[in-house]
């Protein structure tokens, strides 16, 4: 088994393809309108599954926000330099919410990021070779 894709429901679907495209450095891969269900899909990441793993924005239409609850958590992507990856988000207009520094009890550099619904998105600094076929 291998993951697919993670779906976020948001708010405005244009501000959140910028985001994470334009922020987060995605890519639009695909998006997919269904008027007779009243919502609109567009798919994001970094490259296309069964190989990557992507996040499927879902708009509903007429809907602006939603309650995100206490069981959602974040997002994690491995970036080379979390400390060059924060001052990117923030140069785009980005929220950070946790700058780059060590874990709490660890040593792996790690940042948080926000996106325009709320959504936390974690920066995992991983240097290329950490990990075996490991691509980043």
């Amino acid at each position: 088994m291998l993951i697919l894709h993670t779906m976020l429901r948001v708010g405005n679907l244009q501000r959140s393809i910028d985001f994470y495209t334009k922020v987060l450095g995605m890519k639009l891969l695909r998006t997919n309108d269904n008027p007779e269900y009243k919502y609109t899909l567009a798919f994001v990441g970094y490259g296309t599954n069964p190989g990557h793993a992507e996040l499927e924005l879902t708009y509903n239409y007429g809907v602006d926000s939603y309650e995100q609850g206490t069981a959602y958590g974040h997002i994690a992507l491995a970036v080379e330099d979390v400390h060059k990856a924060c001052a990117d988000v923030k140069l785009q207009g980005g929220n950070v919410t946790r700058e780059a520094g060590p874990v709490k009890g660890g040593t792996t550099n790690i940042a948080f990021v926000q996106d325009p619904d709320g959504y936390k998105i974690e920066l995992i600094e991983r240097k290329p070779g950490h990990w075996p076929n490991e691509k980043l």
